[in-house]
């Protein structure tokens, strides 16, 4: 039986890439586990809000990014922190 193998182009491989950094980043500041984070992102929308606006946040200071992620997720009623 014969798989076939797909590469990825570029900028799929880059908003991967980006992603896995600010959940990452995001993590760290708020001081969780990878997976939790994801959890939680995902939970609140803030992993919608990141797909959605990729192009403006990958090019933004991670911290700022960071924290707009967080502004979503509490207006979708996440916890303060």
């Amino acid at each position: 039986m014969e798989t076939k193998t797909r590469e990825l182009d570029e900028e799929t491989k880059m908003r991967i890439s980006n992603t896995n950094y600010l959940i990452f980043k995001f993590a760290y500041a708020f001081k969780m586990s990878v997976p939790d984070a994801y959890r939680f992102l995902k939970k609140y929308g803030g992993l919608d809000f990141l797909y959605e606006h990729y192009w403006a946040l990958h090019v933004d200071n991670p911290r700022y990014a960071v924290r707009d992620m967080m502004r979503i997720c509490q207006q979708n009623g996440a916890p303060l922190r």
